[in-house]
């Protein structure tokens, strides 16, 4: 995996905040932030395929789905069409 670096410039409180944590936690400074920047994108991520996923999709088809009555074995219009 390629590396590189980066100046990071924090306040002195944030720092000492974090360096604290990280050690209570047993890593490093470096390795808190960069779990912290990892999290964020997959935070960021998740974010994109939920709205990604909801523009696909079809309300009234999941409401007649839902509303149909229960007990029914499922039939082939069921099925949801794979995704890309």
């Amino acid at each position: 995996m390629a590396k590189s670096n980066y100046a990071l410039r924090l306040p002195t409180s944030l720092k000492q905040e974090v360096e604290r944590l990280a050690r209570e936690d047993g890593g490093t400074l470096n390795q808190f932030i960069v779990t912290a920047v990892a999290e964020k994108l997959a935070t960021l991520r998740t974010v994109e395929f939920f709205a990604a996923r909801s523009a696909r999709a079809d309300r009234n088809g999941a409401l007649a789905v839902l509303s149909r009555d229960g007990g029914e074995p499922p039939v082939a219009e069921d099925r949801l069409p794979l995704l890309p």
